[in-house]
């Protein structure tokens, strides 16, 4: 027995620096690596860049590799700027490179025609868990890849095998793994959401109804002694069981255009959950005792935060996000949604045009050091102290270029990496590592 306790300690402990999904290791936007520098005072070092092509899907980082989905177009042109669904074709990739150096180390790839709008890459960052990968692409394929080699262990193509379609704006949720099953997202009749065997790709479950999938990364948490499944689909939140999909309570919760992009945050006993659209947001209380909610606010035209390319935080009682509709950084309170203040300093550049929409900042919070790293989407990593009263830059550099276009404006919309004290940020022609740690 001890021995088992001293082998996950230091299992622990040789792992605790990787990022090996979408907000890291336990989906929650935490860095918890110690040694990491708390000004931005002094020029950054870059440790390595490399090449990649179109994308918005952010990198993993595990077992010294990183994992980078890609687009490259080889028929029909994208500037960055058109954003209209006309048809591109090529091939979909995932490169895999040595967190090290930036070598490639191997890719995986298929060719692929994107029929959505905002077609400039894959939106899903891959999950890694004991030596395999899994990731859905833009229009639907599911991969089971062997992190080694990149070969194929299983794949789906969703949409042949379901009958249904992409969402608008491209299948966009991470795939989640808890247990034996990973969780992915399809559309239409009773498959919204299905769990499959993670070792094999069979089918275990497939729960919810809607059109189309939306696209929320699903999240698994513990409350009242139960694990339970949320997911937000283009109609309601949901709570299922992990296991059996069994639907434990749901919350109406409709965006516009079926954007249900946020992944539920959780404090203490409560959620929070919105989205782009009048009133699309929700603060829901948890029962202590067994798995059911109940709704203690909505938002309004003067309250709330409506979030849309990246997830707000949730701290001390405070909700610290981006709102999809004036681009502003705000502080909301979690007690009734009042708006404690807002700036476009982290999430737009200087000159955006007055009306940008769907600014973007994407936060990650360092809890020793109580600081929160932004990545805005000009391209700036900023460090920065959030609290009730306002907003606090310590510091800020320019670390990559904006190479994609949104509302008249050129932008960065990737979630980064934080792993063995660096970031690992992407844009559409390369990635690059820069080392955070303390000198």
């Amino acid at each position: 027995m001890k021995w088992t306790i001293l082998t996950f300690l230091v299992f622990t402990s040789l792992h605790a620096d990787d990022w090996p999904q979408w907000l890291g290791s336990e989906r929650d936007g935490l860095w918890r690596e110690d040694g990491i520098r708390k000004d931005l005072d002094t020029k950054l070092s870059v440790a390595w860049r490399a090449p990649v092509n179109w994308g918005y899907a952010g990198p993993s980082v595990a077992n010294g590799k990183v994992y980078v989905p890609d687009f490259l177009i080889t028929k029909g042109e994208f500037d960055g700027v058109g954003q209209g669904g006309t048809p591109r074709s090529g091939k979909e990739r995932i490169l895999c490179l040595d967190a090290e150096t930036g070598k490639e180390l191997w890719t995986h790839e298929y060719e692929v025609t994107y029929t959505v709008s905002y077609p400039g890459g894959p939106r899903v960052t891959p999950t890694v868990q004991d030596g395999r990968l899994y990731f859905q692409g833009t229009m639907g394929h599911l991969r089971c890849l062997d992190t080694k080699s990149g070969k194929i262990i299983w794949k789906h193509d969703i949409c042949a095998k379901y009958k249904c379609r992409p969402p608008r704006w491209g299948y966009s949720a991470h795939p989640l793994i808890h247990g034996d099953f990973v969780y992915a997202t399809a559309g239409g009749d009773g498959q919204v959401l299905i769990a499959f065997d993670k070792k094999t790709g069979a089918e275990k479950w497939k729960a919810l109804s809607s059109d189309e999938a939306g696209y929320c990364p699903p999240r698994v948490i513990e409350h009242a002694g139960v694990e339970q499944l949320l997911f937000w689909s283009p109609k309601e939140v949901t709570s299922l069981n992990p296991t059996t999909g069994k639907v434990y309570w749901s919350v109406p919760l409709e965006p516009v255009y079926g954007i249900s992009r946020m992944v539920p945050r959780k404090l203490g006993n409560k959620l929070f959950v919105s989205g782009p659209g009048k009133n699309a947001a929700v603060m829901i209380e948890l029962d202590d005792k067994k798995p059911t909610a109940k709704v203690l606010w909505r938002g309004t035209k003067t309250n709330a935060l409506y979030s849309l390319n990246s997830p707000p935080h949730l701290l001390e009682g405070v909700i610290y996000g981006v709102d999809s509709e004036s681009s502003k950084l705000m502080a909301v309170s979690m007690e009734n949604g009042d708006r404690l203040w807002s700036t476009t300093k982290p999430t737009l550049a200087p000159g955006s045009p007055k009306k940008s929409r769907h600014g973007s900042a994407f936060l990650v919070y360092h809890e020793a050091h109580k600081h929160f790293w932004i990545f805005g989407e000009m391209g700036d990593l900023i460090l920065a102290k959030l609290n009730p009263k306002g907003y606090e830059e310590l510091g800020r550099q320019h670390i990559l270029a904006p190479t994609n276009g949104a509302w008249g404006r050129k932008v960065v919309w990737s979630q980064p990496a934080f792993s063995q004290k660096s970031i690992f940020a992407r844009n559409d022609t390369e990635i690059v590592r820069i080392d955070l740690s303390e000198k």
